[in-house]
């Protein structure tokens, strides 16, 4: 059997293997919008909310700084005891529970360390929802259609986070109480419980990836024998033949990861900086990052909608090569002459960031699934993980030095085209 062929056939099983749980499939990403809503405005929220009970910029980051690290042996747990149990509902609703009862904990305490353990638990239970998402996708659906599938689904949760951002600007010009904007988000996740409990189903069969495997392992054997025929029948051979290298894709994604969390760290302070020095309302601020959001919602449906998009390393590295490029036009932000004009080139470049993010993003998801094996399904967010939790350290202290923010858009432009030699020589 050709390896094209057992493609074709991994595709018209999951095909069929769906077509009962067609309405589950039509619906089960509905709670994680709410999900996503919830956690979109508490983004905005909890940095706010640890300075109002008495807290420090520095006890914000050790806030960030810890949960994130604490995330990243929770990911690859998570990852590893749903592919090993092959039940990933059960871990989606002790998530979304959890993050419901820790966040109404939340809004019963004054105390900044006790917010901070709150939160560093948190952490550790809100992850348990990542690997068995990615893994339902990629079993729901056929390979030819992840790509669309990843970008329907992150769409959808995109958009949740940017409906969750401007209910934070609601909430703050209306004088909502800490508590209250607490059990909004509390009361997001639950629903989110609810509507997993009711649509989320486990795929009566995992195999899709398992078949996406031996297809891969079939194509490198056929591609093998056809230049060793060719070398027998005395042709001269210039290609080599190559296996994807998963240690040079996995440290592109950590670089990847660190360079946009130290670019995306420190940028709210950014961005306020700019638009006090046009004389622009503050409020001004959650509408830039709203515009930032909602170009990444557009790349993800547009993406989704797309029925001859498919996974590319060319694709990835050119990405890299605009994330790069715009981090390093950020430089000419404070260069403008205009304050005005120098908000309009920020916002401008931030939506662009959040465009090509889209597509990185759905690329990244979709490979990562072809490379990682069963059962290590949470070694993706384990990188994302190590590289967000250390940019979210150095982007601030960059910021914070005497190179500022220059420094930091210098640094994080170099990363990404970093990444890109990676994986243009290495993968």
């Amino acid at each position: 059997m050709t390896p094209k062929a057992l493609g074709i056939k991994s595709r018209v099983h999951a095909n069929v293997l769906i077509l009962p749980q067609s309405l589950f499939v039509a619906m089960w990403r509905l709670g994680f919008f709410f999900h996503e809503m919830g956690f979109g405005l508490l983004s905005v929220f909890l940095p706010l909310y640890v300075i109002a009970i008495g807290g420090s910029l520095v006890e914000v980051g050790i806030l960030s700084a810890t949960a994130l690290f604490l995330a990243i042996p929770a990911s690859f747990f998570w990852g590893y005891m749903s592919d090993r149990t092959r039940h990933y509902k059960r871990y989606i609703l002790l998530s979304f529970f959890a993050s419901a009862v820790l966040l109404y904990l939340f809004g019963l305490t004054s105390s900044v360390w006790s917010l901070i353990l709150l939160y560093s638990l948190m952490s550790i239970v809100h992850v348990a929802h990542e690997a068995p998402k990615n893994i339902l996708i990629a079993e729901y659906y056929s390979r030819m259609d992840w790509e669309k599938s990843y970008a329907s689904y992150e769409g959808l949760t995109e958009t949740g986070w940017l409906i969750g951002l401007v209910l934070g600007l609601f909430t703050s010009l209306s004088g909502f109480s800490g508590f209250a904007v607490l059990m909004v988000c509390s009361f997001l996740n639950l629903i989110a419980f609810g509507l997993s409990a009711v649509l989320v189903a486990d795929p009566l069969l995992v195999f899709e990836r398992s078949l996406v495997s031996i297809e891969k392992s079939l194509n490198f054997v056929y591609q093998g024998s056809l230049l060793a025929a060719r070398v027998l029948d005395g042709k001269y051979v210039t290609e080599k033949l190559r296996r994807e290298n998963i240690g040079a894709f996995s440290c592109s994604i950590v670089l990847f990861s660190f360079a946009t969390s130290m670019l995306f760290t420190p940028m709210p302070l950014f961005v306020s900086d700019v638009v006090k020095s046009a004389a622009i309302p503050i409020g001004f601020v959650f509408v830039v990052f709203m515009l930032n959001s909602g170009g990444g919602v557009l790349s993800y449906f547009f993406i989704s909608r797309r029925s001859d998009f498919n996974s590319s390393k060319s694709g990835m590295q050119r990405i890299l090569l605009l994330r790069g490029l715009f981090s390093f036009l950020l430089l000419g932000v404070s260069a403008v002459g205009s304050a005005l004009y120098g908000v309009s080139l920020l916002t401008l470049i931030l939506v662009l960031l959040g465009v090509v993010n889209a597509f990185f993003v759905v690329l990244m998801l979709s490979i990562s699934m072809e490379l990682i094996p069963a059962g290590k399904a949470g070694l993706f967010n384990v990188l994302v993980g190590v590289g967000g939790a250390c940019g979210s350290l150095i982007g601030p202290l960059i910021a914070s030095q005497q190179w500022g923010f220059a420094g930091v858009f210098v640094v994080a432009g170099a990363i990404f085209l970093g990444a890109y030699v990676v994986l243009k020589w290495f993968f």
